[in-house]
């Protein structure tokens, strides 16, 4: 399979692009920076340095993907369009290229769920929500872009992401959280993601998933 990666040389995306490797895929690596990707050169592996804010830019990127998959994210806790805008310049070159199948790496905590427990329902998320608001407003509008496309989407909805070795174990629901859901390692998230590109239940579907 040919998967294009945006967002690769982040901490989740370069799990992303070392397990789809590993996995066999052809993979393309979409980087401001290359010398910030983290993985050894490889036969199946493409690394095209462009903006992801410039449709024009990246529609060679994605034009022959068999899937799209946006890592993209933020570190700090101000005001920021990165995810909103990184989206829609996706979406944009893959309907000029006739790409389909997306899955946009979100965040479980913006979201209060009927799935959540109360301690998490009642005390945490409205804390994480607080602190985290503009970046949560940021990646809300970005899921709406997502939502509104006639792409072949799947929202990923992932709690705290911790950096640990990952076990291959993971919990996941389909439009709906997973109780007591807390944390998952990004070696985890990323198994998890690139099992789900070839899962149809989970196409224009919000998935959580968890340790």
């Amino acid at each position: 399979m040919k998967l294009t990666i945006f967002g690769a040389s982040g901490r989740t995306g370069t799990h992303l692009v070392r397990q789809a490797l590993e996995r066999g895929h052809q993979v393309t690596a979409v980087v401001r920076d290359p010398a910030r990707l983290d993985v050894p050169a490889h036969e199946r592996l493409h690394v095209v340095t462009a903006d992801v804010m410039d449709p024009a830019a990246i529609t060679t990127a994605v034009g022959e993907a068999d899937a799209v998959v946006s890592a993209l994210g933020h570190r700090d806790t101000g005001p920021t369009t990165v995810c909103q805008d990184g989206a829609r310049s996706i979406i944009e070159a893959m309907a000029k290229t006739g790409a389909r199948r997306f899955l946009m790496v979100s965040a479980a905590g913006m979201v209060t769920d009927p799935g959540d427990g109360p301690l998490t329902r009642y005390v945490a998320k409205p804390i994480l929500q607080r602190l985290l608001r503009h970046g949560f407003a940021d990646m809300g509008r970005a899921e709406e872009a997502v939502r509104g496309s006639d792409l072949d989407w799947t929202i990923v909805r992932p709690p705290r992401l911790i950096d640990k070795k990952g076990t291959g174990r993971y919990r996941t629901g389909i439009d709906r959280s997973v109780r007591g859901g807390v944390q998952i390692s990004r070696a985890d998230l990323a198994t998890g993601i690139l099992t789900l590109i070839s899962e149809d239940s989970s196409v224009r579907r919000h998935v959580w998933i968890a340790d």
